[in-house]
């Protein structure tokens, strides 16, 4: 077959018009086209019209000819291959079996991944499974109680699950891992869509039951996973190399488990586990991370601003945004994680502190758009051990606590007073979504001065990109902390901990991924490493 990129038509167009104009690019006949997939569609709005681009891969007579007759042209090429080619298959008699700590997106792709290839994993997930960690979250957003080991953060499906489902992301995949991820969501219940749609969604509904089929097929595989095991300590010894060792870990309820291959898929909020990992000298390091605010405007007002005349057009669906404004105090403020038709959700996982983040279906059919507003950090602004940026986030959500009446409703200001630095006292034209609530008050004491200042001077400017962005009644909530991990667990080449073989940190919380389509490739990546190590040793 044979790929043609940038192939673009009319928003509107018919749907026999794409083999028409394939047909035309390549000067054949139409009857030469045996067969069209399309790779990618995406939209180009520029000169002031909405068009469609195309990816698309050609069964068509004359390939070679084709080819050679377009060798010059950087749009036409062989189609690459996107198959997954698995590293080996599980040794008979495998002695002990690999082990995956956590079950969100990157747990759930390296023990998928290992039970197909017949390693038959333990997977130990502290939290509960999908549905039961479902009326626990809304426990905390209907009535606001916290379960401390089953929320937002914590269970099957990870920190994911709850969230836009966003299938995106800008790694570099040369392998095309992120095709393996996207084609297993499908056959996990994922609409097809996600396989060439630009910037694929999902929704938290549909997150819930396909989570739950890929667990069941992990089980059908001989994989093993095990819920409300929470890992407290991991058992090491000296080897050879000066390196340790892994050999096992203990779970709180004080069972112990043998093992040679463990891979620690435990997600950015797990801070007991880094803990207990720093105590034992596992090599980590602190890393850039960002915090902020979350920010809601009426959807409408975001489609009007991106797609102009187009807004509302059932292809395009609600519109999103991407912004970056560097601020003149040497401060990057961006926007993170956009939901469109969406809300903000409570998403702390300790007593005591408010954590804000977004989610939506995937209709994306609620009134508000909500988006991360954060300001980049650095580990010169909490210097210290490896740990010191989670003593930096737990501060800032301890007082986003506090500042919101301390019963984990968040924290909230109207823009217009945010600007203007005074205190809130009443919703605007925009009610905000959080769930348990809000409470008005004057964010300027919830973030260190240099993020409000940085923010103060981000949101006219994104006010000129967006217009409305900086309307009186748009919505900040507070606060936005666990954008991605503040810590680095290293690893070297072989996806192995640099001080302590047999450790496999991986994810997120690793420091290795950002977000579901990244994580769920990292996820793949550790498990062809876990795979390959144990072949190896049995060679």
């Amino acid at each position: 077959m044979l790929r043609i990129t940038e192939l673009k038509l009319p928003l509107d167009h018919a749907p026999e018009e794409l083999n028409v104009a394939i047909a035309a690019y390549l000067g054949v006949p139409e009857q030469d086209i045996r067969q069209v997939i399309v790779f990618k569609r995406s939209y180009d709005a520029r000169k002031g019209m909405m068009n469609l681009a195309y990816i698309v891969d050609i069964d068509v007579a004359n390939e070679a000819r084709l080819l050679a007759r377009f060798k010059s042209d950087k749009h036409v090429m062989p189609t690459p291959d996107t198959q997954y080619h698995y590293v080996g298959q599980a040794p008979e008699n495998l002695e002990r079996r690999p082990v995956v700590v956590g079950f969100g997106p990157c747990g759930i792709f390296a023990a998928l991944l290992l039970a197909q290839m017949g390693f038959k994993p333990i997977v130990l997930e502290r939290g509960k499974k999908v549905r039961e960690r479902t009326k626990d979250t809304w426990g905390l957003w209907r009535k606001n109680v916290l379960n401390p080991e089953s929320n937002v953060q914590f269970g099957e499906g990870g920190a994911g699950t709850f969230s836009d489902g966003k299938l995106y992301s800008q790694i570099k995949d040369p392998r095309h891992l992120g095709r393996k991820v996207l084609t297993e969501f499908v056959k996990a219940g994922a609409p097809e869509e996600i396989l060439y749609v630009a910037k694929p969604h999902i929704g938290t509904f549909r997150l819930v039951s396909m989570v739950e089929k890929m667990r069941a097929d992990i089980e059908a595989l001989g994989g093993e996973i095990r819920f409300q095991q929470r890992v407290v300590d991991i058992h090491m010894e000296d080897g050879p190399d000066g390196r340790k060792v892994a050999r096992g870990l203990t779970l709180a309820s004080g069972e112990q488990i043998r093992a040679d291959h463990i891979v620690l898929a435990l997600g950015h909020s797990a801070r007991d586990s880094f803990e207990m990992l720093h105590g034992h000298g596992v090599y980590m390091e602190a890393k850039p991370f960002s915090v902020g605010f979350r920010i809601e405007h009426p959807q409408t007002l975001i489609d009007k601003a991106r797609w102009g005349k187009y807004a509302g057009h059932p292809l395009l669906g609600a519109a999103d945004y991407k912004l970056v404004h560097h601020a003149s105090n040497g401060r990057a403020v961006y926007s993170f994680c956009m939901c469109p038709g969406g809300q903000v959700v409570a998403a702390t996982s300790e007593e005591g502190r408010v954590v804000t983040n977004g989610m939506s279906q995937y209709s994306r059919a609620e009134r508000n758009a909500n988006s991360g507003l954060v300001v980049s950090i650095s580990p010169d602004d909490y210097p210290g051990d490896p740990l010191a940026g989670i003593a930096f986030q737990r501060e800032l959500e301890s007082r986003a606590y506090v500042l919101g009446g301390g019963t984990y409703e968040a924290p909230a200001q109207l823009v217009g007073d945010f600007l203007a630095g005074r205190p809130s006292t009443q919703v605007g034209s925009v009610p905000p979504s959080y769930q348990p609530g809000v409470h008005w008050t004057d964010l300027a004491g919830a973030l260190p001065d240099y993020c409000i200042e940085a923010m103060r001077e981000a949101l006219p400017e994104f006010g000129k990109k967006i217009r409305g962005y900086d309307m009186h009644d748009a919505v900040l909530t507070g606060v936005e902390t666990r954008t991605s991990s503040p810590l680095r667990i290293t690893r070297g080449d072989d996806c192995q901990s640099l001080n302590v073989r047999g450790l496999y940190p991986a994810g997120e919380g690793a420091g290795y991924a950002g977000g579901i389509l990244s994580a769920g490739v990292d996820g793949i990546k550790v498990a062809e490493a876990v795979a390959q190590a144990i072949l190896d040793e049995r060679r």
